[in-house]
């Protein structure tokens, strides 16, 4: 089994729908709970917090499949820009590609195959510029574009992860 992890979104947890969902195709994934959004934390003291938290979980093993949802997808894409030699393929689920902390003059491009699922009615994170720094940072980049919204229910049930998965 490959070494697979689910990084969840600011507001969710790796037991909610997603986290679950692929608990059911994947038993081995880890979907861990990282630190909980709080209205006394900032988001970006926030996301170095889940960043030590992703960073420790992942210095365990070599070659990760990192599966990120929203600000999961921010958090998965800075782990593949500063370590690329971690990841093996980076699938992102209406990433959140548009933070300051993601800009281009922080990172260089990297080749690690990315699959990214944005819903065309998500008006949480906008496909579009998303799109645009996904173009930037990823030169081996799949960018679909899904007849759904934010969370992305339908299009997380009908992706065939197995394929996905074993196909890296």
């Amino acid at each position: 089994m490959q070494n697979i992890i689910f990084v969840h979104g600011l507001e969710s947890s790796g037991q909610g729908f997603k986290g679950r969902f692929l608990k059911s195709v994947f038993p081995d994934i880890l979907t861990p709970d990282f630190k909980k959004s709080d209205e006394n934390i900032p988001m970006y003291e926030l996301l170095e917090y889940r960043m030590a938290e992703l960073n420790a979980i992942l210095n365990s093993k070599k070659f990760w499949i990192i599966i990120g949802s929203s600000f999961g997808g921010l958090m998965a894409s800075l782990i593949a820009l500063s370590k690329p030699y971690k990841v093996s393929k980076l699938i992102l689920l209406a990433p959140f590609l548009v933070s300051r902390k993601l800009k281009p003059s922080f990172y260089k491009a990297v080749d690690v195959p990315v699959i990214v699922y944005h819903g065309k009615n998500d008006t949480t994170v906008p496909y579009k510029p998303a799109r645009e720094r996904a173009r930037y940072f990823f030169t081996n980049l799949e960018y679909n574009i899904v007849d759904d919204d934010h969370m992305l229910h339908q299009t997380v049930k009908a992706i065939n992860w197995h394929n996905l998965i074993l196909n890296s």
